[in-house]
C-alpha cells in the first residue's frame, strides 16, 4: 500500500517510527500537513490502495474518500454503536448521551464521567462534580479561541468507575497484533507487557463484535475485571509502546489477501 502520513500532529514521542517502519519495509508513502485555516491537502500520488495516519482531522476528512482501506473514521467506532455488540463489557454501559451545553440532571450524584462520545480530542473525559462541570462548559462556550467545543457537540455521560490499569489493543482483521499499557493508577507498579488475563478479554472482544477491518480497542482493569473503554480509530491513535512493524506489517497481509 501506499501510505500517506500527516507531520506530526499530536505530542507522541514514538509518532516518528512509522517513518522508520515504512522505509525499512521499502513502502511509499508522503507527508501532508493542512493549509492554514483550511481543510484543503496536497495529494502527490494517484494512487488509491492508500492508508492514512494523522490527526483526528484528517482521519475524518479522507473518510469519504475513495481509497482502500483510506480511513476507517467514523462508522461503529461510535459507542452508541458498539456498545450494543459489546454491553456489559464496556466500561460506560448503562451511560447516556447527551449534548454539551443540555442541563445535566445531578440528583443524588456527587459525580459523572464526562467525555466526547465521538471525538475523543475535543476535551480530556474526566469525573467532574456539578460546579466543575458548569464552570468548564461556561468557559468553553466563553472561549473566542476554542474552535474544537460547541453547544452541540455530543458527550457520554455516565458513572465513574475505579480502575487499576489501562492498556491499548491494535486489532487487524480480528487478530490482536500488539498492545501496549498507557496509565496506571493507584501506584501500581509499572509492567512492560499487557498480562494474559487483558489480552484474553480483548481477543474475545473481537469474536464478539468486529468494529472495521482495522481498529484500536482501549480496555481498562477495573474491581470488576477487563472492560472497554472505548474503541479508536486506528488512523489516528498513538503507538504508545506498542509494535508500529507489527501494526504495518499487519495491514499490509491483510489487504494483500483480502
Amino acid at each position: 500500500m501506499y501510505y500517506i502520513i500527516q507531520k506530526n500532529v499530536f505530542k507522541d514521542p514514538r509518532y516518528d517510527v512509522i517513518f522508520e517502519v515504512l522505509e525499512e519495509l521499502g513502502l511509499d508513502y508522503e507527508c501532508v500537513e493542512f493549509k492554514q485555516n483550511s481543510n484543503q491537502l496536497e495529494i502527490q500520488t494517484d494512487r488509491k490502495d492508500i492508508f492514512v495516519y494523522g490527526s483526528v482531522k484528517l482521519a475524518k476528512i479522507t473518510a469519504d474518500f475513495d481509497w482502500l482501506p483510506g480511513s476507517f473514521y467514523g462508522n461503529n467506532h461510535e459507542f452508541e454503536k458498539y456498545s450494543k455488540g459489546y454491553g456489559i463489557n464496556t466500561i460506560n454501559y448503562g451511560s447516556y448521551i447527551s449534548l454539551f451545553s443540555d442541563r445535566i440532571d445531578w440528583s443524588n450524584k456527587k459525580e459523572l464521567f464526562i467525555k466526547p462520545s465521538i471525538d475523543a480530542k475535543v476535551f480530556t473525559g474526566k469525573i467532574f462534580n456539578e460546579p466543575e462541570w458548569n464552570d468548564f462548559v461556561y468557559n468553553s462556550l466563553n472561549d473566542n479561541q476554542n474552535h474544537r467545543i460547541n453547544k452541540n457537540t455530543s458527550i457520554q455521560i455516565s458513572e465513574p468507575y475505579l480502575l487499576i490499569k489501562e492498556a491499548r489493543i491494535w486489532v487487524v482483521g480480528k487478530k490482536i497484533v500488539t498492545s501496549s499499557y498507557y496509565r496506571f493508577h493507584g501506584g501500581i507498579e509499572f509492567e512492560e507487557n499487557v498480562e494474559e488475563s487483558g489480552i484474553k478479554f480483548a481477543h474475545n472482544m473481537t469474536e464478539l463484535y468486529n468494529v472495521a477491518d482495522a481498529y484500536v480497542m482501549d480496555i481498562a482493569l477495573t474491581y470488576d475485571g477487563w472492560k472497554i473503554m472505548e474503541i479508536n480509530c486506528i488512523n489516528s491513535a498513538g503507538f504508545y509502546r506498542g509494535n508500529v512493524m507489527k501494526i504495518i506489517k499487519a495491514l499490509e497481509n491483510f489487504y494483500i489477501n483480502s
